[in-house]
Order: structure tokens, then sequence, then C-alpha cells
């Protein structure tokens, strides 16, 4: 068969570029379409944080984890789900994909010690020193284009070539581009899942649907539904990973370390809604259910904590995001609540974190320990970051057909497919667990393609 590159990579998020990387190395023409302007996704947006157990790092920082325990983890959280498979395989890949990334392509990567962050029982979230996935994708960018693959922009792939059941390349149809036919040997899908598509939303996840979206919009689902078309199976459709609290109009997350050391979340009305500490993904449907808008109440002794180890938490304070408030009157002022309302909520959850009295949510974690004057507020919003479903794969990445067996030369990681973080719902996401998928089936799924094709 006539092709004009070996593999094609459709998505330039930590997926595609991963992908990308894995399969040069591995000695095959690339080509990585991104139908965007610029490369980076959805893990542009995240903080870059991938789990990653039994690493050298944690070693060296006398961390002691294991893929079993890591796996039990996330299991733990997500509850049964349509990859459990998937989830032992990562954990089992993890330690070695974090220093491939390390020491084979100087990408970025550091234990983050001072905090576990949801869902992990032990300190395994590795990221960039800043703590924003920016620096991640240009870091894996650079590590691309040192192996030769370009970044292709503005290039969005509109379908794919079928021969014979097979795939052997894409279509693309661009304003900027055109229209052409680019042929391979395999195809990987890296271009996310459906976070930024309602009708997809409302199909699969209802419950969410018509909140506000803080994704990359290119996250439109067209890759899942290629393979939809060539019957593959799906799973997890349901899942996705929401946050309790975008500061508003400023469009940063509100670092939920400030919740883990001991914030709490206010209603309009200066009530609490639920226990925070269930995580950001877990809460935003419980504060969805109550308000539009919230507001993240916090302590000098936290902001000064979480500023002093985490760059968006900065700008987010340098942009003036929080609101400086002397006692429980002014924290009512800010929000626009009844003041004995905002201090009755503030001394319950002062008593709760001091022992005295339970939690009337069942909190049990409060970080420093009761909150003291002076208070800071920031407004915020739920909201969708990225869906947690999509196709089946191996533990190759190969797509795979309803009936079991796979879509021959089509590769697919990251929110194409199926994610680790449970079948429904915000609750079984883990943090890490979109990049965990996204740079680990990245890998993998680069990896077969450039060996699929390399056997043509």
């Amino acid at each position: 068969m006539e092709r004009d590159v070996d593999v094609i990579v459709v998505g330039a998020g930590g997926c595609g570029l991963t992908a990308a990387i894995a399969a040069a190395e591995a000695g095959a023409s690339v080509a990585l379409l991104e139908k965007e302007e610029r490369a980076g996704g959805n893990t542009w947006l995240s903080t870059g944080s991938v789990p990653a157990a039994g690493s050298r790092f944690q070693k060296e920082a006398g961390v002691q984890d294991s893929p079993e325990i890591m796996a039990a983890d996330l299991l733990r959280k997500s509850g049964p789900h349509d990859a459990e498979s998937t989830v032992e395989l990562l954990a089992r890949e993890s330690a070695s994909l974090v220093e491939w990334l390390v020491d084979d392509h100087q990408v970025d990567l550091r234990l983050i010690t001072d905090y576990k962050h949801v869902g992990h029982s032990i300190t395994r979230l590795h990221a960039p020193a800043a703590r924003k996935g920016e620096f991640l994708v240009k870091d894996l960018v650079a590590a691309a284009e040192r192996l030769g693959v370009e970044v292709v922009t503005g290039n969005p792939v509109a379908g794919l070539l079928i021969e014979d059941g097979a795939v052997v390349g894409v279509r693309v149809a661009g304003e900027r581009s055109g229209e052409y036919e680019l042929r391979a040997g395999a195809v990987v899908l890296a271009a996310n899942g459906f976070g930024g598509n309602r009708e997809m939303l409302r199909q699969w996840i209802p419950e969410i649907a018509e909140a506000q979206y803080f994704g990359a919009h290119g996250s439109t689902g067209e890759a899942i539904a290629w393979s939809e078309e060539l019957g593959s199976q799906v799973g997890n459709m349901g899942a996705y990973q929401g946050y309790a609290a975008v500061a508003y109009p400023h469009g940063s997350i509100v670092s939920w370390t400030t919740v883990e050391m001991g914030a709490c979340l206010l209603s309009p009305s200066g009530e609490r809604m639920g226990d925070e500490s269930v995580g950001y993904s877990a809460f935003a449907p419980v504060v969805s259910a109550v308000t539009e808008e919230s507001w993240v109440v916090l302590d000098q002794r936290i902001r000064d904590y979480v500023l002093g180890n985490e760059e968006e938490f900065r700008d987010l304070v340098e942009m003036g995001g929080l609101a400086e408030a002397a006692d429980e009157a002014a924290v009512a002022r800010i929000i626009g609540a009844d003041e004995a309302t905002v201090a009755a909520s503030l001394e319950e959850f002062a008593q709760a974190a001091q022992g005295n009295r339970p939690d009337p949510f069942g909190r049990t974690d409060f970080g420093f320990g009761p909150l003291g004057r002076p208070y800071y507020v920031v407004r915020s919003v739920p909201a969708l970051f990225h869906t947690q479903g999509g196709v089946t794969v191996t533990d190759t990445a190969a797509v795979v057909h309803a009936d079991g067996t796979t879509i021959p030369g089509l590769f697919a990681g990251g929110g194409v497919a199926a994610g680790v973080s449970g079948r429904d719902g915000a609750d079984g996401y883990s943090s890490g667990n979109g990049l965990l998928t996204a740079i680990g089936l990245g890998r993998i799924a680069g990896l077969s393609a450039a060996r699929t094709a390399g056997e043509e």
C-alpha cells in the first residue's frame, strides 16, 4: 500500500504529543495533526500532574509505593467500571513512563510531596515545577521536534480512510488547510473527548450537559463518533471530570489544595453544601445541584501556603481574585448573604475542624484545622472540564469492535479511549486520571502504531 507517512496522530494534546514521540523514537515517520491553532488541548489547561507508582523520584523521597497500591486506590475511588484492565495496565507502566519522559526526553516532571490530592493514599503525582500543564506541553513539543516531528496546526481531520475494514489514513478538511487525504500504516486517535459537544453531553451525561465548560474547545467528540461508525465498543460514557470551583470571572481554577488545607465552600445564602473533601470533581455536581455560583472561604495561612507552591494560584491572587474579609460579617457582605447565616456556617465548620462536634456533612479532614481571621473569599462556579468515556482499547491501545476483535490500523488514547474514572458521574475521578490515560495510553499507542506500520 502506498503511504505518505508511517503513523498519523490526530490531536496534539498530551496524548498525541506522547504518541508522536514514542512512534518517532521507534523509527516511524509521523504526521501530527492538530485542528486548533496551538498544541496542548486539555493538557495545557491542567496542572500537568501525572500519577506514577514506584518511580525513582518517589524512592529518592523515601516514598514507598507500588502499581498494586495505585490500582487499588484508583479503583476504590472509581468503583467498578468498563476499563478496569486499563487501570492495572497504566499503574504498571506509570513509573517507567515518567522516568522515560524525564530521562530520555527532557520533560520536567517532579514529585509533588506537599499533598497527595484526590483519590491517592500516597504522594505519587509528578508535575512541572510550576504545576501548570502548559509547561508540560511545551516540553513535549520540544521533545517531538527533536525527533523531527512537527505539530501541524490548523489541520482538522474530517474522517478516516477505510479499505477492506482497515484504517489506512485520514481526510483533512479545514478553512486554512484545504481538503486533502493522508495515508499511513496506522492512525492514533488522540483528539480528546466530547466535553465541547452539547449534543453528545445531552446523550451521555445529561446531569452536566448545561454546565459551564472550561475544557479545550477542540474536544468535540468526533474521533469517538468515527470509531463508533466502524463498530467500536464504548465504555464509561457517563463519567466525567468536573471542577467545583473555577474562579469567576477570572476563569482559572481555585486550587483544591485550599480545600485540602481546610477551606470550605458557601452557597449564595451563606451555607455549606456538603463534604468538600470528596474532591474537586465529585463536589462539582453537589454545587451544581444547589447554585450556579459559590464562594470558597479560606484563611491567610492557607492562602500563603498555596501561594508559595502553585503558580496558577499566585496568578489568581495577583489578578485580584481573592477578597480579604476581616470577619464573618465581611464575608457575608462579599457574598451578599445574611450575616447570621454565614457566622453560623463558619462557626459550625470551626467546631468540626477543632473536633468539638461531628461535621454535619461527614467531613473529617480539615487540613491545617479551624479557619482563622482574616478570611479570604473567592467567587467561583462549578464546571465541566473533560469527559472520561470513550472507545474500548486493548493493552496495546488498539480500538476494539463490539465483538472483541480489533479494528486494523486504529489506536486510541486519552479522552478518545474509555477512561479510568468509573462508569458514571464525577465522583470516580482521582487527580491525574486524565493525564494518566493521555500520556500513558499515548506512549503505548505510539509504539503500537509504529510496530503495526513496520509490519506492512
